[in-house]
């Protein structure tokens, strides 16, 4: 994955096959898959397994991970995120940061193509942008550009945005994708083709979507940094993962994420060490329980924290994770400049959150916690496909059960999960996951007010305005101490209110196939541009 400045869900889902089901389908997926290989002489084909489908492939209309990852082969932004997570040049080959930091002048690449061969220019960043602040525009990701003041286009490759006031995430708020003007110009967003049919200027053109089973990317001829070395990206969709890792094993994927089982016990012989390479590094991302303030049961901060208390985050990350994971305290990721270590922590403690729950009337009688006649029980909702949350959400069950709450656990499809449930704020609690990016603003997209909106990302309606205020602090300097202060100040109030039970920070464990090179892992880790990797010898 080419790497963009937004939160994108990492969204994982599984479908229950049977035993014959998943033979008789990773059979005809391979079959095909060497069909596709033969016809493109072997040599040109990543095939990459995606545990969900896209939502759509206009990147900017959507939050979840397989849309991001499709995408941006398609799409460039103004600026992007390079192997060490510093912000370069994309479209933009330069910019110039005048006016107190108020205002940004991109000089942009001439002789860009659209990839059906329009020039790219000015025009279409400046499209994007009033699309971008369109109420009509159903994205959870206006917030940013509601702080500019003014954005015009200087002739045909300058493009200018001015703020209200200075925003230190100004910069790295472009690169969202752009979008191309004369093919989206007075089209409905949520009707047009370009959601199934898109057309970017990055590095890989839309070529064919089976809904449900594939996406296929050819390499862009016309790339302006240079065509891509592998000339056909298959992004084949597996729901379930020992399906995945079956094809990965049979020829019929090149590159997918194991599982901590996968990653301990089942990719360690010497015919796979041999076939493979795998990775380990931490991943930029953190797993939550997040709940509804919505929900009578979660108003009450004393009983969002007594849940907190009650989890067994140490006993997830060794059941779950099998110890390939971190404890997570809060939205940014430990070690990096902007994370406070001195935050409340909620380590195990039952007895403590019993004290909490008798303190907003709740008696645990006979097993079960009960007020006024009724025992506290809520459902969690999860994704299908990603089985160490499914682990980790029936271990916060057990847990739970040790003080009388009883929990259900529902496995959702992703789609009707997402559309049905989460953006009409329709559960009472959920397990998901945050990507992050290196800049400390984006968290307030899940706990500013401003993003109780629908489509935003704070589905879960926490409201504190104290922290709205410490946010728009934060992004009105660019002094790094005076906003790291704000930052640390936030993630105190963040773990105070406790509008998630911060889970933990799981290992990323991509798995390679060894004819494929180029692959040079960082701190961005090892997708951030398959457009450098390229298919070696063939291992027999």
């Amino acid at each position: 994955m080419r790497l963009k400045n937004k939160f994108f869900k990492i969204i994982f889902i599984a479908f229950i096959f049977l035993s014959v089901n998943i033979l008789t389908g990773c059979s005809a997926s391979n079959k095909k898959s060497l069909l596709i290989r033969q016809k493109n002489n072997n040599n040109n084909v990543l095939i990459i397994g995606l545990s969900a489908d896209a939502t759509n492939l206009i990147g900017n209309m959507a939050a979840d991970a397989p849309t991001a990852e499709v995408t941006s082969q398609i799409y460039d932004g103004l600026v992007r995120y390079n192997r060490n997570l510093k912000i370069v040049p994309d479209l933009a080959k330069s910019w110039k940061i005048s006016d107190g930091g108020r205002t940004i002048t991109f000089m942009l690449h001439r002789h860009v193509l659209w990839q059906d061969g329009h020039h790219f220019t000015a025009r279409d960043v400046l499209f994007t942008y009033r699309l971008m602040v369109n109420p009509n525009t159903p994205t959870p990701y206006a917030a940013d550009y509601l702080k500019v003041k003014k954005a015009r286009a200087i002739g045909k490759y300058i493009f200018q945005v001015t703020y209200k006031k200075p925003y230190a995430p100004a910069l790295s708020s472009w690169g969202l994708s752009i979008l191309p003007r004369f093919l989206l110009k007075g089209k409905n967003l949520l009707t047009t083709a370009l959601r199934s049919h898109p057309v970017g200027t990055g590095p890989y053109e839309f070529y064919k979507w089976i809904h449900g089973y594939e996406i296929i990317l050819k390499a862009n001829p016309h790339y302006f940094m240079g065509a891509p070395r592998i000339k056909k990206i298959i992004y084949r969709i597996v729901p379930d993962s020992s399906s995945m890792f079956l094809m990965l094993k049979s020829n019929g994927i090149d590159y997918m994420g194991l599982t901590p089982i996968q990653y301990k016990f089942e990719s360690n012989g010497k015919n796979f060490i041999k076939k493979f390479k795998k990775y380990i590094h931490p991943s930029l991302s953190f797993t939550f329980l997040g709940y509804n303030i919505l929900d009578k049961l979660f108003k009450k901060r004393k009983v969002r924290q007594a849940l907190s208390y009650a989890i067994n985050k140490k006993e997830i990350i060794k059941g779950a994770l099998l110890g390939l994971g971190r404890h997570c305290y809060g939205p940014y990721m430990p070690g990096t400049y902007y994370y406070n270590g001195n935050v409340k922590k909620y380590r195990y403690n039952p007895e403590k959150a019993l004290k909490l729950l008798k303190q907003n009337g709740w008696n645990l009688i006979n097993g079960r916690l009960i007020k006024k006649g009724e025992q506290f029980q809520f459902t969690i909702l999860t994704p299908q496909g990603n089985p160490e949350r499914l682990s980790a959400a029936e271990i916060i069950q057990q847990n739970l059960k040790k003080i009388g709450i009883k929990v259900n656990i529902r496995v959702m499809e992703w789609t009707s999960f997402i559309s049905e449930f989460i953006m009409k704020k329709n559960f009472q609690a959920v397990l998901l996951g945050f990507t992050i990016t290196p800049d400390p603003a984006d968290a307030s997209s899940i706990f500013s007010g401003n993003d109780i909106v629908p489509k935003g990302l704070n589905f879960t309606s926490f409201n504190n305005p104290q922290i709205d205020k410490l946010f728009i602090n934060a992004r009105s300097t660019f002094n790094l101490k005076i906003q790291r202060k704000y930052y640390f100040r936030i993630q105190q109030l963040i773990a105070k209110d406790c509008p998630y039970t911060f889970l933990y920070i799981p290992k990323a464990m991509p798995v390679v196939k060894s004819t494929i090179k180029g692959i040079k892992p960082a701190p961005a880790g090892i997708g951030y541009d398959i457009r450098q990797w390229f298919i070696g010898e063939k291992i027999s």
